[in-house]
């Protein structure tokens, strides 16, 4: 027995020394290993006059260009001339060993905004926030319900008639039973369309024959412009998608209108509980654009006038979400009547994002004078534009309940790219 454990025990060191030989040979070639792993395969830059950096391998590999555009500062820094593509080669003794795909964007610059806005959005058909029992002989009844139309569901058609707004829903009701007929409904659930029919009953209360749905056709409330671009007059604001405060899902939209806003008070924010800003606006006046899109990240459209903010009035260049550092940064919002103002802030993570994704950022007020004024971040604050070495980087969009100083910001690449304004103008050009 004891000479077969001999073998078996020889055997076991020898494989331990191998393993400690490879360890050996390999711990210092981990860190030249993940260097070259830490290489991109592509960097974009919107900004030609920044240096563009590439991880340095060591004296005996070199980087070279393929373009004469991009030039060498050192041996991992280089600087573009002008927009384009091009490739930088890493070599060793002349033999190419990585490739990087270098795009270089036309500088685009937008406005940023900072002003308080007022929003009225007209729904796509009318939604349903909710159903209610009608007085019957019977008993109680919701003819909504049984007809199967659920809480979010927007009624887009009546006996295949377009429904824009809830006031034309009451003549069909009434036409419909008066006639005891039952009413053809065409309701869009999400993206799908349903057929279905709802036959309207008399409430012996009111005297009234009623559906048992609750509706509504418009949605309102304030909000701070982020950016507009002066020659196309597209402009971004908000940096979320609005939801009904019943349903909690977006408002599918038919129109909208922004209007200038002005700020009354504001409601400071607590550990748990939100702030929020209190104020007043027209809808019949001071318009200043309309809305054609309500997205995760905001609210999309072109302006009818000029504005102004007093702070930032000539176009500013925006980075893309790579680009946005950790560290100081200041934000433009209103806290009093229609005045903007530049606050600090300090953005304490970003997330560069290959695709567009909401909350790219974590940013925290830092400015005594606005913490002092709002608590933080407070509702009606969403949009407010945030900048950073003289670019917008972004748009403050939530607060964190449980702390009000902070919350999450949105990338402006996202938002300029659902205001259909071309990002990479360059990159797909040259594709």
């Amino acid at each position: 027995m004891n000479q077969l454990k001999i073998p078996q025990l020889n055997i076991v060191r020898r494989f331990i020394g191998v393993m400690l030989l490879i360890a050996v040979i390999a711990v210092p070639m981990l860190t030249p290993i993940n260097k070259y792993l830490s290489i991109p395969s592509q960097i974009i830059t919107t900004n030609k006059d920044t240096p563009i950096e590439v991880p340095y391998l060591g004296e005996h590999i070199t980087v070279d260009t393929t373009s004469e555009h991009v030039q060498a500062i050192d041996s991992s820094t280089f600087h573009a001339t002008e927009p384009g593509k091009s490739e930088l080669v890493y070599e060793v003794s002349g033999f190419p060993i990585k490739k990087v795909n270098l795009s270089v964007l036309e500088d685009l610059k937008v406005i940023p905004g900072g002003q308080s806005i007022g929003v009225q959005l007209q729904t796509l058909g009318v939604l349903v926030v909710g159903h209610h029992l009608v007085n019957t002989e019977d008993g109680t009844v919701s003819p909504g319900e049984e007809a199967e139309i659920a809480v979010g569901d927007v009624i887009v058609k009546i006996n295949d008639k377009p429904v824009k707004e809830m006031k034309e829903i009451k003549d069909y009701v009434i036409k419909a039973g008066e006639n005891k007929k039952a009413l053809d409904i065409t309701i869009k659930r999400d993206k799908e369309l349903i057929e279905t029919t709802l036959e309207p009953v008399l409430d012996n209360k009111d005297d009234e024959y009623k559906i048992g749905l609750y509706i509504r056709d418009s949605a309102a409330g304030i909000g701070t412009m982020t950016f507009y671009e002066p020659e196309s007059k597209k402009y971004g604001a908000l940096g979320h998608v609005i939801s009904d405060v019943d349903t909690k899902k977006p408002v599918q939209i038919n129109d909208g209108t922004i209007v200038r806003s002005s700020v009354t008070s504001i409601d400071k924010g607590n550990n748990g509980v939100p702030g929020e800003k209190q104020a007043k606006f027209s809808i019949k006046e001071n318009k200043i654009g309309n809305i054609t899109k309500n997205s995760p990240f905001g609210i999309f459209g072109e302006l009818n006038t000029t504005i102004k903010n007093g702070k930032y009035d000539k176009p500013m260049p925006i980075a893309l979400s790579h680009e946005v550092k950790e560290g100081p940064a200041k934000i433009l919002t209103v806290v009093e009547g229609e005045k903007v103002e530049e606050y600090e802030v300090e953005i304490i993570s970003s997330v560069p994002q290959k695709y567009p994704a909401t909350k790219g950022m974590v940013v925290q007020i830092t400015d005594e004078e606005l913490l002092d004024k709002t608590g933080g971040i407070v509702q009606g604050m969403s949009g407010s534009p945030i900048i950073q070495d003289n670019k917008i980087v972004g748009a403050i969009t939530h607060v964190f309940v449980n702390d009000p100083t902070s919350g999450y910001g949105v990338h402006i690449e996202w938002m300029l790219q659902d205001a259909g304004i071309n990002v990479y103008k360059d990159k797909k050009q040259a594709s």
